[in-house]
């Protein structure tokens, strides 16, 4: 399947999911505990972001134990990271910033990955690479909604969509995903370093059940 494919079907299962918990994981252990809360409380994917040294562990324990969940990786930097992500059994990839290398590595790879961009530049860079899933990022500080919907205004024939992440919460999560190119919507709030770290596991259930409840306009 060819990159434009992988990255169609990675739109198309997102789109569906809405909400993705962008989650920052030190350990096997409380990542699969996260990942069960996530399947249990209905929101069925996750970012899992290699800002940690056990972020491709904790895909390929994840992939194996819950293939029902799907599965991204998050901040890749670099094509190495790249690599290791989809061969522990990422779906799918993002990263912060747009880096053409990595871009084009994923291209020829097949893999399904969103480069990071804020400006008109980096939109057109990236497109011109074959990418037309691009990550808005950072949402909040870049300049929010209205930001997102002037960089999305010149391109809106092109077929572009966005997921914004950076500063999403569930109090403007749903003012984005009313802009009809956005896809879905990453966030950190669903599953907080300190709250896993503590052990805190109702906090998130219940903070996981809102956000699944919020997606459905309930």
């Amino acid at each position: 399947m060819s990159f434009a494919m992988k990255s169609q079907e990675a739109l198309k299962r997102l789109s569906e999911i809405r909400i993705v918990p962008v989650l920052v994981l030190d350990e096997v252990e409380s990542g699969l505990k996260m990942c069960e809360i996530l399947l249990e409380c209905g929101l069925p994917a996750a970012e899992i972001t290699f800002r940690t040294a056990a972020a491709a562990e904790i895909i390929r324990a994840a992939s194996k134990r819950f293939p029902e969940l799907y599965l991204g990786a998050g901040t890749i930097l670099n094509v190495h990271d790249l690599r290791r992500a989809f061969d522990a059994g990422a779906k799918f990839a993002v990263a912060p910033g747009f880096n053409p290398t990595v871009v084009r590595a994923a291209v020829e790879n097949h893999f399904a990955f969103a480069p990071g961009v804020c400006t008109p530049s980096e939109v057109e860079q990236a497109y011109e690479l074959g990418c037309s899933f691009l990550k808005f990022f950072p949402a909040e500080a870049a300049g929010g909604v209205k930001m997102l919907k002037s960089l999305i205004a010149p391109y809106k024939h092109l077929g572009i969509r966005f997921m914004p992440t950076g500063g999403i919460t569930a109090l403007n999560a749903m003012e984005y995903l009313s802009i009809k190119e956005v896809a879905a919507v990453g966030g950190t709030w669903l599953g907080k370093a300190a709250d896993i770290a503590a052990g805190n596991w109702e906090i998130i259930r219940e903070t996981v059940r809102q956000a699944a409840a919020l997606k459905e306009g309930k």
